[in-house]
């Protein structure tokens, strides 16, 4: 099973039962689910892991849940002979921090995004920061994470023709500006616009996702506020037609970045308070 434990307590309040799964033997990876309901990076996901596992009494050791992000997730998928955990002849991904703790696996805990000092991934550097970064060959893309100049290499002999070409910031410029002018955009009518043509009313709803039978709304509260509900959008707002699309921001790629990101996550409804408060004290 793979195990998203922000996005779970966001969404529901509750997550999978890994203390019964790992008992019954089966095998748990974890990731970051996506972005509007879970952590922006693995690294935040460790973290919301560390959190639970101390709450529900120690489910997990540290090294155990870095595991759970290598060499299980590896196992999961068979890679296992190929990666997720450095020995020779493996592929050679691996990620440099800052310091030399004496427990390695609680600084990975610990760790903020500007910990990170260079990934790996299959004997490429890809990210960090600059020194490391020259001693390895690669000058391209300049960015920063959190005011800390970091060198991005996204050249791969294997990637797409269409986007080989795009940097990071030309990228985040394309976002900024598409989700800025969502409000230009025409929507296209849907395939029932033909009933209307015919004479037959057109009804306009939401289709929301995770919803239960009960007409239980569990979508996360977050900067949408949680409006409209299913049934909002089944009565008064179904009349109103199809929605009005509004400007959005695009988020920061990093929490080092986003100053609102920790205070969002302490607004949220369903999140618990060992979260609400733990997970700052790991960011810094």
């Amino acid at each position: 099973m793979v195990w998203s434990p922000l996005s779970n307590l966001l969404l529901y309040g509750a997550t999978a039962k890994v203390a019964a799964a790992r008992q019954a033997g089966v095998r748990i990876g974890i990731g970051s689910d996506w972005s509007p309901s879970g952590s922006k990076n693995l690294l935040g996901e460790l973290k919301v892991a560390h959190l639970f596992s101390q709450d529900a009494g120690g489910i997990f050791s540290d090294a155990e849940i870095t595991e759970l992000a290598t060499t299980n997730a590896a196992a999961i998928l068979h890679w296992d002979a190929h990666l997720g955990s450095i020995a020779a002849g493996k592929y050679a991904d691996f990620m440099v921090l800052t310091g030399k703790p004496a427990d390695p696996y609680r600084a990975l805990m610990k760790a903020g995004e500007r910990s990170i000092q260079m990934v790996m991934i299959n004997g490429i550097a890809r990210c960090g920061v600059p020194d490391l970064m020259k001693s390895c060959g690669v000058k391209d893309e300049s960015f920063t994470v959190g005011g800390e100049k970091r060198i991005l290499n996204l050249a791969q002999e294997t990637g797409d023709l269409d986007v080989a070409s795009i940097s990071l910031a030309q990228a985040q410029r394309t976002l900024t500006k598409a989700l800025h002018d969502l409000p230009k955009l025409k929507l296209r009518p849907p395939a029932r616009m033909a009933m209307a043509m015919s004479g037959q009313p057109v009804t306009w709803f939401l289709a929301l996702d995770e919803l239960e039978p009960t007409g239980l709304d569990l979508r996360p509260h977050l900067p949408m506020d949680g409006r409209p509900t299913m049934l909002a959008a089944r009565g008064p707002a179904a009349a109103q037609g199809p929605p009005k699309l509004k400007s959005l921001k695009l988020d920061p790629v990093t929490v080092a970045d986003d100053d609102s990101f920790l205070d969002s996550m302490a607004k949220q409804k369903n999140l618990p308070d060992y979260i609400k408060k733990g997970l700052p004290l790991l960011y810094n």
